[in-house]
């Protein structure tokens, strides 16, 4: 077999699992905004939605994961390629613990729900950070697919907002449990759930970092802002 068919080949099982990523990707964008939603309208049938998704998140991932250890083991890649196959295999833990995330947002929605907690609370705030989350992991996919290191840089910088909504947010709450100690259990709920979405950002922002590592070859995880960027340059 000459090694222009091997190449081709390689190439063809590489574009089939980058786009079961980007199948899995959008099923967990799906479970965010369906997560969101259903926060916003306090819908127990939109957050079930969301937990009937994550088993197929999950085997996505089992799957995604068993295609490239068989590639990894039959073709013995390059130093470039098996970067980039290690990129899609963390990125894919990463989606799914996204998915996870937007999981928790919708059983503890059911929750608040079910124990019949006042509406009285900043839970529409979520809605801004929320769409932020979702937004950036979007455009960390789409950086991935790309392989855009510009892209993914811009995703690194916009992660400092969801922080500050979370930080606003935060402060906010203290503010509703200091005047009413009533609304201290639903607050906390209310906290979990920001939790969440910050770490669904985190996880956008980690994809956009991988990125990074497959187009420069540089590992920019724990590296200052400024630092990555003369990487990227």
């Amino acid at each position: 077999m000459s090694d222009k068919h091997l190449s081709s080949q390689f190439d063809s099982e590489l574009t089939g699992v980058s786009n079961r990523v980007m199948k899995m990707g959008g099923l967990v964008e799906a479970q965010i905004r369906t997560a969101v939603q259903a926060l916003s309208q306090f819908s127990v049938e939109l957050a079930d939605q969301v937990t009937a998704t994550e088993s197929q998140v999950n085997a996505m991932e089992v799957e995604i994961d068993h295609d490239l250890s068989s590639i990894i083991a039959r073709r013995q890649p390059t130093a470039r390629d098996l970067r980039l196959l290690i990129a899609i295999s963390k990125a894919t833990a990463n989606l799914e613990r996204a998915g996870d995330e937007a999981d928790k947002i919708a059983r503890m929605v059911k929750s608040i729900i079910e124990s019949g907690a006042s509406r009285a609370l900043p839970a529409s705030d979520l809605r801004v950070a929320a769409d932020l989350a979702s937004s950036l992991l979007r455009k960390s996919l789409d950086a991935f697919a790309r392989l855009d290191a510009n892209i993914a840089l811009t995703i690194l910088k916009e992660d400092n907002a969801i922080d500050r909504e979370f930080d606003g947010f935060v402060r906010k709450l203290i503010t509703y449990m200091m005047e009413d100690p009533r609304t201290i259990s639903p607050s906390l709920d209310l906290l979990f759930l920001a939790k969440a979405i910050e770490r669904i950002g985190d996880h956008a922002k980690n994809i956009a970092e991988f990125t990074i590592y497959i187009v420069k070859g540089e590992d920019v995880r724990h590296t200052p802002l400024a630092q990555i960027e003369s990487v990227i340059r």
